[in-house]
């Protein structure tokens, strides 16, 4: 078997504040074949953008962080900084959400499509110029919008303009957070086409980030569902979406309507109260005092990933065996492997 592009084991990340370490990601393990979709779900606040920004270690100097990121065999939170420029962009990209703010105001997307290429290869300005044209081309846009500032684009070709960017340098990896968040439906459709069909021809690993299971079960080969900073459910896209077996997961699919069933549009599925501060989380079971299936000792015990199908994961309970294994404080499945 060949070896994952990516795997993150028992990665944590926390916010130093005046009240001490707010934790937004606990212990995650995943992993991502090359050539793989991974989408990653969840309501706002279950960690999602974070793991994202952590993976090319793009978060704030208050952020601490444990754990192994394991980009090709090599760990990214023990990269010294020469190193990690030199995998940014060429090894993976990123696509921030709201391009608005991404973008330099000042610098027409022409140059701003050159920085990276002439960063990270041998080349000259012209054939630089030359391959921001043929990117352009590749995300729908006419070569001569490279002279255009940022303002001067609708928000739907400002995205397309950070797809360019990330793929500017060919990487293996694209981590795209939440994408088309601001964009209206017509545009969010054309907007992960593009992704979609951008990724598969180049045969690059995707990882998206979006609170919409919906998407991301048309775009990803697998689900990996957040809440409270860990994974709770992971496994194929559509038997998540379709099948969810956390709680949890499974109200995030019924908060869809199904086309064609009128009965659902009447009666939308919803999920009562918030995401729990992350100061103060609740005992056992993160989600127990939102679940409506809960069992007496869900706020007693916090389970770990288990095997619901072959293939799909699931940290609930009702998927443990009888024997009662799986439950916290135990292993990971990172440090199970490495034993």
């Amino acid at each position: 078997m060949t070896s994952p592009l990516l795997r993150l084991e028992g990665l944590s990340v926390g916010y130093r504040t005046r009240d001490g370490v707010v934790p937004a990601v606990r212990g995650v393990d995943l992993t991502l074949a090359r050539g793989e979709k991974l989408g990653v779900a969840g309501e706002s606040g279950s960690g999602k953008s974070t793991l994202a920004l952590a993976l090319l270690r793009l978060l704030p100097p208050s952020a601490t962080v444990t754990g192994r990121v394991l980009l090709d065999g090599e760990d990214v939170t023990e990269m010294g900084w020469g190193r990690l420029r030199a995998v940014r962009w060429a090894g993976a990209s990123i696509i921030f959400q709201g391009a608005m703010h991404s973008l330099n105001p000042v610098q027409t997307i022409g140059d701003q499509i050159t920085e990276p290429i002439l960063r990270h290869q041998k080349v000259s300005r012209e054939s630089a110029d030359t391959r921001v044209a043929e990117l352009l081309g590749q995300v729908g846009m006419l070569p001569d919008r490279a002279r255009s500032y940022p303002h001067e684009l609708s928000g739907g070709q400002r995205q397309r303009v950070m797809i360019a960017m990330a793929l500017a340098c060919e990487p293996d990896l694209v981590i795209a957070d939440e994408p088309t968040t601001a964009l209206d439906v017509m545009v969010q459709a054309q907007i992960l086409t593009l992704i979609e069909d951008l990724v598969a021809r180049r045969g690059i690993s995707l990882l998206m980030i979006s609170h919409d299971l919906s998407v991301l079960s048309d775009v990803c080969d697998r689900l990996a569902i957040m809440y409270a900073g860990r994974v709770v459910e992971v496994g194929p896209a559509d038997e998540v979406f379709r099948q969810a077996r956390h709680p949890y997961g499974a109200a995030l699919a019924s908060a869809f309507p199904t086309v064609g069933d009128p009965a659902s549009r009447m009666r939308p599925q919803g999920l009562a109260g918030d995401p729990p501060d992350p100061q103060a989380l609740p005992s056992g079971c993160a989600f127990h005092p939102r679940c409506a299936v809960r069992l007496e000792h869900c706020d007693a015990v916090d389970p770990q990933l288990w095997p619901a199908t072959e293939g799909h994961d699931v940290a609930c309970v009702r998927v443990l065996p009888d024997d009662g294994r799986s439950l916290a404080p135990g292993p990971t499945r990172a440090e199970e492997a490495a034993r």
